[in-house]
């Protein structure tokens, strides 16, 4: 079971934004939401996902991408953003976050000889999509977790009190997960994905009922199983659907699974 992950990367962003002048946050807003865009755009067309780290960072679940895809990707993004240098490293491993160490390594060490095209990766990453295989062994698991009762939250509580909440959960489903060599992304509203290889159904119940503990919140989990990154948040989302729609007949089932395999 391996995972590859991408961190693509706008080098040397903040001093090039403070060339833009003081009145520039409009500028770099409407810019990162069409950098995020164009990016989501280009990867999801090739069946992976991107989740933001930092507006100058993000990750790219790609399994079953190869080099060669990413310089296409990173090609087409230069000619969008000629002023933008941009970067991407590629890693893998057996959990999201030792896909996302060894991505790191790799860019500090700069392996692979695509580092002219501003890419790095292990050797065993294929060059070209014709000397790809999938291997059958390898899948991704995706948690779509939301808040259950956030439709009660928001007749008590004020639009910002309602984001304060969302973004402790947020911290600390991400610690909890992080424990166990899982990556925790915020999705907007009250919505989080986990990627999430190294856990089982029992440990997501578990975590999910320890960070509703004090919070006065109530987590509901989809979990996603399958190749790549759009059929495993496809899948992840179609649990999470199930859970609402489950709950409507009086079945409550907090964590719910659907493979795509």
């Amino acid at each position: 079971m391996t995972i590859q992950l991408t961190v693509i990367r706008i080098e040397r962003y903040g001093p090039w934004t403070i060339s833009l002048g003081s009145d520039r946050e409009a500028k770099l807003q409407i810019l990162q939401a069409g950098f995020y865009r164009d990016l989501q755009q280009l990867f999801s067309d090739r069946d992976s996902l991107v989740y933001p780290n930092r507006f100058d960072e993000y990750f790219a679940i790609t399994n079953g991408l190869s080099v060669r895809d990413h310089v296409e990707i990173k090609n087409e993004l230069s000619r969008i953003y000629e002023n933008l240098t941009i970067s991407m490293a590629i890693g893998s491993g057996m959990t999201p976050y030792q896909a996302n160490l060894e991505a790191y390594k790799n860019r500090e060490t700069n392996k692979l000889g695509t580092h002219d095209y501003g890419i790095t990766a292990r050797d065993s990453v294929p060059l070209t999509r014709s000397s790809l295989t999938l291997n059958i062994d390898d899948y991704i698991v995706l948690l779509h977790i939301d808040i259950g009762n956030s439709a009660n939250m928001c007749s008590k509580m004020s639009p910002y009190e309602i984001t304060y909440i969302v973004s402790n959960v947020y911290c600390r489903l991400a610690g909890e997960f992080l424990k166990k060599e899982s990556l925790t992304f915020f999705l907007g509203g009250d919505n989080f994905m986990v990627v999430s290889n190294a856990t089982t159904k029992q440990e997501v119940q578990g975590t999910i009922n320890y960070v509703s503990t004090g919070l006065n919140v109530r987590l509901n989990c989809g979990i996603g199983i399958g190749r790549t990154g759009r059929q495993a948040a496809s899948a992840a989302t179609k649990a999470l659907d199930t859970i609402r729609d489950l709950r409507h007949t009086g079945i409550d089932t907090p964590v719910y699974e659907v493979s795509c395999l």
